[in-house]
């Protein structure tokens, strides 16, 4: 059964921008790759998504899409619900920043369907949610909720939750250099240890998820019975491993690049537990 969690006495984000029904036309055209579809390719490479995602669908222009006036209620109230979420993210990071001596900066998160503009060129709901370091965004087809639930068997409020905190996780990273920093050390590395340093990047996004709703239950209780389970199943969902098996039947550790299904649940439960950032240090730790 999937569980709803409470935000009713919460407010929404002045952070979400709405691109929903501009579709993706004039993106690209005569089925050329632009610079944009590379640079996007390579970030996508760099957050663990395979680039050929990008660069395949880059031949084709994106279907029409309907326009903002006739969309479901249900996709509304979605759309609601994440600018909710989002925030709920605001206000934790904002008061873990300040005492640490910090100003958190906030991300803005852009709603779009098919395909839209970023500073890392144009994003593809093929891609799933990403963050782009280079705009401090977080992009989101609402779709990839229902492939979430359909596809990878993770439903219900709090699944959805974890995917926008684990893209919110980036920002916090991003903002603290450590984005940076991992993506210098990638350079210098084989193949193998570069995607351990994706790993290990990824893994602390999760942590990172788990310390929002550590915090965000503790001072507002947003969370109702049956709410971790659905964050430790959509952790669990996504897992190289995971979706290794469903689309080739086995799993190759070591071309993993977000973690196993054990691993993210045990680090999104990590931060959850703990809520603290210095218990988030993938980087440190021996056992992943």
């Amino acid at each position: 059964m999937e569980r709803t969690m409470d935000f009713r006495n919460g407010r929404e984000s002045d952070n979400v921008e709405d691109r929903r029904g501009q579709g993706g036309r004039g993106l690209r055209g005569g089925g050329k790759i632009g610079i944009g579809t590379i640079v996007l390719a390579l970030v996508a490479m760099y957050f663990g998504i395979d680039p050929s995602v990008v660069l395949d669908t880059a031949m084709t222009d994106p279907a029409p899409v309907e326009s903002t006036q006739t969309r479901p209620a249900a996709e509304n109230a979605q759309a609601r619900f994440v600018s909710m979420v989002l925030a709920d993210t605001e206000d934790t990071w904002r008061t873990i920043f300040q005492q640490g001596g910090a100003t958190y900066r906030e991300p803005k998160l852009v709603l779009y369907t098919g395909a839209t503009r970023s500073a890392c060129g144009v994003g593809q709901a093929e891609m799933g949610p990403f963050y782009c370091p280079a705009d401090a965004k977080v992009y989101l087809d609402l779709a990839f909720f229902d492939e979430l639930h359909h596809r990878f068997g993770a439903p219900g409020d709090f699944a959805q939750a974890y995917v926008i905190a684990h893209e919110i996780g980036h920002h916090v990273q991003n903002l603290l250099g450590i984005s940076d920093k991992v993506q210098q050390a990638r350079t210098r590395v084989s193949e193998r240890e570069a995607n351990q340093l994706s790993v290990r990047l990824e893994l602390q996004a999760d942590c990172l998820a788990g310390i929002w709703a550590h915090h965000a239950n503790r001072s507002r209780s947003v969370l109702e019975a049956g709410d971790i389970e659905e964050g430790l199943a959509a952790a669990t969902a996504v897992g190289d491993d995971h979706i290794q098996k469903r689309s080739q039947g086995y799993a190759v550790p070591d071309s993993f690049t977000h973690g196993s299904a054990e691993q993210r649940r045990r680090w999104f439960a990590i931060g959850l537990q703990q809520g603290q950032f210095k218990s988030c240090d993938t980087f440190s730790a021996p056992r992943l």
